[in-house]
């Protein structure tokens, strides 16, 4: 079982909410409160955190009442930036490169932006969300072929080779170096080298830490 972690879920289907929670406390997690907006998500954030028990972290439509479009990740990015520990997962029908990357814009902690169809994938979609609760990253494999995709344009990407692109990109799912090694068939010793590759070419030094490899991600997208 994955480590016990306090969710919060935003979603205006209560079909959606209802199964979401069904998921996580299944597998033990503590699903502490469920809303169908943005205004009530930021809301029940404040009062949890009033009573000092902010939860581990959010899973947010990206599109709520009242019009539908993007009140889910403005209200994830505004409680990022009143809760920087507050991790947050936000869920989308389509990858929409604008939200993914504003969500990404800020801290390099606690984030994800998955498609919708990934949550039938139970096991994954559960450990993205303890991963973000713990302060990693999951990205959407469509998600970060799309952003990588767009970015390729960018001189930044020139001194990439195809294969550091493609451990980029399984980087930004969230996966380990030994889960790379796994997906690509290689060995951990051959991914460790293509890894610190990717930083050195991105001008990403040792003191940047843990957080090197979504920085390596957002280098891209900022530049």
């Amino acid at each position: 079982m994955e480590d016990r972690v306090r969710v919060v879920i935003a979603e205006d289907s209560v079909l959606l909410r209802e199964g979401l929670t069904r998921l996580l406390t299944d597998r033990g997690h503590d699903v502490v409160a469920g809303v169908g907006d943005g205004e009530a998500l930021i809301k029940t954030i404040g009062e949890l955190d009033d009573q000092g028990e902010l939860p581990d972290v959010v899973v947010a439509d990206v599109r709520m009442p009242p019009t539908h479009t993007d009140e889910g990740v403005r209200a994830a990015v505004q409680l990022r930036k009143a809760h920087p520990g507050l991790g947050v997962l936000v869920l989308s029908q389509y990858v929409e490169e604008r939200y993914a990357t504003e969500l990404l814009a800020g801290s390099s902690r606690g984030v994800g932006y998955l498609l919708k169809d990934r949550v039938a994938e139970v096991r994954e979609f559960v450990d993205a969300v303890v991963r973000v609760a713990e302060g990693g990253t999951a990205l959407d494999p469509e998600v970060v072929a799309q952003l990588l995709g767009r970015s390729r344009k960018q001189d930044v990407l020139a001194h990439l080779t195809p294969r550091e692109r493609e451990v980029l990109g399984l980087m930004a799912e969230g996966r380990t170096n030994s889960a790379i090694a796994r997906q690509l068939v290689v060995s951990d010793g051959a991914v460790e080298k293509h890894v610190s590759n990717i930083f050195l070419k991105l001008g990403l030094s040792p003191s940047d830490g843990d957080h090197r490899r979504v920085l390596a991600v957002l280098t891209y997208l900022n530049s």
